[in-house]
């Protein structure tokens, strides 16, 4: 039997399951998963192993809190493509590696954080968060990064991670945007909101950055949260100015249709040339 079908393939009462994720979300609850972290560990490690075996002991490392599992993300986040893990995971809608979003979103759950203090490496997942920051301008997390953020905003240098990746990000996407390969502006707006509750006034002139090189829908509605998070004069005039460049975007993309029908030949025209 391979290592994953005992790890993650039989519950804690030694009944098969089809998904691993069942005996992960089980593990939560069930202090017996304590007995699966040594084999999990050297499974994750294993150069022999499959890929996503590899991506599937690490995400139940980071739910259970485990410092090896936070160890892996710091060290994956040095240099992501060289992950071994790297693209075992592509995203449906862009077409990119997803594994970065699958590691967030362990992080993010309710047992990778309160496990994580039941446990002592609370040190070690708010390091594993930073590391996740300072990739997200240039790989995709796929809308999960903002949460694991948000659950750590208030330790130090997590804000001012979360500005000098912004800041990067925005050069990239003031130029070729064409290379990026999936939508960073949102991802950046979803940044500043992770940590509006932390710094509001940061987070609202971070978000406004990004908006001012990359207008879209998208990134505009993403960008309310934070004004909807707090009431006061610095959020309505946000909010006051999401709706105009909300507006003035609207605007642009009915001009572009305008012009865009303007050189389009009627079939009128086409007759007269004929």
């Amino acid at each position: 039997m391979a290592p994953m079908d005992t790890l993650l393939g039989i519950d804690f009462d030694g009944r098969p399951v089809d998904d691993p994720y069942d005996v992960i979300d089980e593990g939560l609850d069930d202090p017996r998963h304590c007995e699966r972290v040594p084999g999990l560990v050297a499974l994750m490690r294993d150069p022999a192993a499959s890929d996503h075996d590899r991506l599937t002991s690490c995400i139940a490392l980071l739910t259970w809190g485990e410092a090896a599992g936070y160890e892996a993300v710091v060290a994956a986040a040095a240099d992501p493509k060289k992950t071994a893990w790297y693209d075992s995971c592509i995203d449906r809608k862009f077409s990119v590696d997803n594994t970065f979003g699958h590691i967030a979103r362990a992080m993010a759950s309710y047992g990778g954080g309160s496990m994580s203090e039941e446990k002592g490496t609370q040190a070690g997942r708010v390091e594993a968060v930073r590391a996740l920051i300072r990739v997200a301008d240039t790989e995709y997390f796929d809308e999960q990064l903002e949460w694991a953020v948000a659950s750590c905003a208030e330790e130090p240098g997590v804000v001012d991670d979360v500005e000098d990746v912004v800041q990067r990000g925005v050069l990239r996407l003031s130029g070729d945007t064409r290379v990026i390969g999936f939508d960073l502006a949102t991802q950046l707006v979803d940044l500043a909101c992770a940590v509006s509750d932390a710094d509001p006034r940061r987070a609202m002139r971070l978000a406004a950055e990004v908006l001012f090189v990359a207008p879209s829908d998208r990134a505009l509605k993403h960008a309310e949260a934070i004004a909807s998070r707090a009431d006061g004069p610095d959020e309505e005039l946000f909010a006051g100015h999401l709706r105009s460049v909300g507006a003035a975007l609207h605007s642009f993309v009915k001009i572009r249709q305008n012009a865009s029908a303007a050189r389009t030949p009627t079939a009128t025209d086409r007759a007269a040339t004929a």
